[in-house]
């Protein structure tokens, strides 16, 4: 009898005390020890997304952690990870390290400044850098040396310990001690005597190396800053309508599923719920990105955390807590940003070998200068460089830095990614495979056109129609009445209505007979059969208006294209993409919506094993395929393709198989999605140009002489802001319309 599998679960942890690309490999090897567990761990967010069999307990992923050398605490599903608590700590000790180090650097290179005995002012100014300024990357380097690990921190530590430990030689071995003595400042491995000392690189190294840092994490938490931003939407408190009407403020926690709340004008939805009572316009922008308010009355649904800009509405909750729309959409950018996209796993397995390296590259150094027979200063000083300069922060921090900001970026304008991979597929999408019903058109039944004969206004007709079919229940019925109602007003009073079960509807009207039927149940005028076969053709539903008998009008009720679709498809042909339209519906309907669209493939009346196959056949052709749907019916087709995009007014089924959701009802986001990819992707690949560069470039000068140690951490630290600056640009990307000039609708 074969063994039952054991569930995995997906734990999320806060792991503290990680500084480069080589931490995030010592913890994701430290968590894969344990059976069963895979782990990805994200620099920019601090954050371990752990894959684990559920009979493993948090408490030992959490120990496991530690045994590497780091701190970690389990975090609920879904929440950001917000700044670091030990940053005051931090700011204080870079201000007491700049009060200590400016002085020393001031002396150390302006040989005219420099007084008797100024050399030992500057060795009592540099103790407590060296020391207490540097502790951290002493104790974390000490943490690695424990687990048999280098770290940025064990570079840091060596670099300031050797230079300090240098000069302390000189000073009271050297000759340096000399109250006389003065020293001119180098930008290169000075080949002078030892009366040289090297506290400037002793107390600039963590100097530098500490503002960078705290720079590094206040641009990190601007990258993030979408997610926190997300989390704080929430109402923290609802006005409860209770069963004899009155009214009372309580705490958010305390809202079920089924209560009644008020939403005053200027005030946030609650939660989840359906309108009861009311009329108001909601602003979704901070939620969806739409930046129209959209009108809501009894029996719409609403969404939490959406902004009351109109009148006093009265919702009944429909989901609460964790089970809400804003709650979903922040999980899904958690998880989004607790990845990993395949660039950042190549970075961290050369981060994971990259410092061993860098140790033996200043080993070597060292020995070759002093084997060449330079100055021992010298051969220090090069190989302090080298160690200072090779830090692989900027490499840790190239991809997940525009991830982050990315993901954060897309949920602003309504567009979910679940992962990094997502991006990664988007951007080699060449063909996006569109349904119809939902996700190109509205799914709703709408007048599409009327029709009159022998002169009568098309309005006159539409009232009349409209009076009878406002008793009716059925859709192309309420269809109708919604129309009249738009177009010309209140209906009319009706007397004698009658309803006929697959025939139509009847009633008079101000003194008229009117009754709407099916087309075959009446003889129409050559002008009015030709519009009732023009809607058979296009999809649509025709019905024949009579007046006192005679056939009047034929109205066209149909499915109609949704706001943006022209516009959407249009501007996927300009970003090179290949359209095709693949539909349950008949060919008729299928057919007018894609010559609508300017839609050339077109896949027509297709079960949802059909859909999956013309899916399969497009990828064994070579394409790469993203399939946009919003129905159950889509759901096999969009698991099935190499990136699946859903539509969240869809079905669970739909946005479960989907890699990416579209929050916001304009398919456009469509569009915005595959540019964002493109540049997510373009901002990783300069990220990591910059990070490899930069080791290229910088490593060699330092090994040969041509960097001095302050200068190389001033380099490292410039580094990390860069690659954080450049990726921090894509929390600014804007979509852009440029391709809609010249366009229509």
């Amino acid at each position: 009898m074969s063994a039952v599998a054991e569930p995995v679960v997906a734990t999320d942890l806060a792991v503290g005390g990680m500084t480069c690309a080589a931490c995030v490999g010592r913890v994701e090897k430290r968590l894969a020890r344990l059976d069963g567990v895979t782990a990805g761990v994200n620099l920019a967010t601090g954050r371990a997304r752990v894959l684990h069999p559920a009979g493993i307990p948090v408490a030992e992923l959490v120990a496991a952690v530690e045994r590497a050398g780091y701190t970690a605490e389990p975090l609920p599903a879904g929440a950001p990870v917000m700044a670091a608590a030990e940053e005051p700590d931090e700011r204080w000790r870079l201000l007491v390290t700049a009060l200590l180090a400016v002085p020393v650097l001031v002396l150390s290179m302006v040989p005219s400044a420099q007084f008797t005995a100024w050399q030992w002012v500057c060795f009592a100014l540099a103790v407590p850098v060296v020391t207490w300024g540097s502790a951290g990357f002493h104790r974390r380097a000490l943490r690695g040396l424990r687990h048999a690990a280098a770290t940025m921190d064990t570079l840091v530590s060596l670099g300031v310990v050797a230079s300090f430990g240098w000069s302390a030689y000189a000073l009271f071995l050297g000759g340096a001690g000399d109250p006389d003595m003065r020293m001119p400042f180098s930008l290169t491995a000075d080949g002078g005597g030892t009366a040289h000392v090297y506290l400037e690189a002793a107390v600039g190294v963590p100097l530098f190396v500490l503002a960078g840092r705290l720079l590094e994490g206040r641009v990190r938490r601007r990258s993030g800053s979408a997610l926190r931003a997300l989390a704080e939407l929430g109402a923290k408190q609802v006005c409860l309508r209770e069963a004899d009407g009155e009214e009372r403020l309580v705490p958010i926690e305390l809202l079920l599923p089924g209560q009644e709340f008020v939403v005053r004008p200027g005030e946030r939805v609650a939660t989840d719920g359906v309108v009861l009572e009311g009329g108001s316009a909601l602003d979704l922008s901070l939620l969806t990105g739409e930046s129209v308010p959209v009108e809501v009355g009894p029996g719409d649904p609403v969404a939490g955390a959406t902004v009351n800009v109109g009148g006093a509405l009265v919702v009944r909750a429909t989901a609460v807590g964790a089970d809400t729309q804003l709650a979903r959409i922040t999980a899904l950018v958690a998880q989004a940003q607790a990845g990993k996209a395949r660039a950042q796993r190549l970075a961290d397995a050369v981060a994971g070998v990259f410092v061993p390296c860098v140790l033996a590259i200043a080993a070597s150094v060292l020995g070759f200068w002093l084997g060449a027979g330079a100055a021992p200063q010298a051969a220090v000083t090069a190989a302090v460089a080298v160690l200072v300069v090779a830090c692989p922060c900027a490499l840790g921090l190239a991809t997940p830095t525009a991830l982050l900001a990315a993901t954060g970026r897309g949920a602003e304008l309504g567009v979910l990614v679940r992962g990094p991979e997502v991006l990664e597929s988007l951007r080699r999408v060449d063909t996006v495979v569109m349904d119809k019903t939902g996700t190109l058109t509205t799914g709703r039944m709408e007048l599409a056109a009327v029709t009159t004969a022998d002169g009568l206004p098309e309005d006159e007709a539409l009232r009349w129609a409209g009076a009878v079919e406002h008793r009716s229940e059925h859709p192309i019925g309420r269809a109708v009445a919604a129309a009249a109602r738009e177009r010309c007003g209140p209906p009319p009073a009706v007397a004698g209505f009658t309803a006929t079960t697959g025939l139509g509807v009847s009633g008079t009207v101000e003194g008229r007979a009117v009754r709407v039927v099916r087309p075959d149940d009446t003889v129409l005028p050559p002008a009015l059969a030709e519009a009732a076969a023009r809607a058979g053709e296009a999809g649509r539903t025709a019905v024949a208006v009579e007046l006192d008998g005679r056939p009047a009008a034929v109205l066209e009720v149909g499915d109609t294209l949704r706001p943006g679709s022209w516009r959407a498809l249009h501007r996927l042909r300009g970003l090179g993409l290949e359209t095709v339209l693949l539909t349950g519906d008949g060919p008729g309907a299928a057919r007018a919506v894609a010559a609508e669209l300017g839609i050339e493939r077109v896949h027509a009346s297709a079960s949802p094993e059909r859909k999956a196959e013309v899916v399969a056949e497009l990828r064994a052709a070579g394409r790469t395929v993203a399939v946009v749907g919003d129905g159950v019916n889509d759901a096999v087709a969009l698991a099935s393709a190499d990136l699946g995009v859903a539509l969240a007014s869809g079905s669970d089924a739909a946005i479960g198989a989907a890699g990416l959701t579209l929050v916001r009802g304009d398919i456009e986001a469509v569009v915005d999605a595959v540019r964002l990819a493109r540049q997510t992707l373009a901002t990783i690949r300069a990220n990591l140009l910059w990070a490899f560069g930069y080791n290229l470039v910088l490593i060699p000068l330092a090994a040969v002489g041509l960097l001095n140690p302050m200068l190389a951490a001033v380099a490292m630290s410039l580094s990390s802001l860069l690659v954080v600056g450049n990726s921090l640009r894509l929390r600014t990307w804007e979509p852009g319309r440029a391709q809609r000039r010249g366009g229509r609708r």
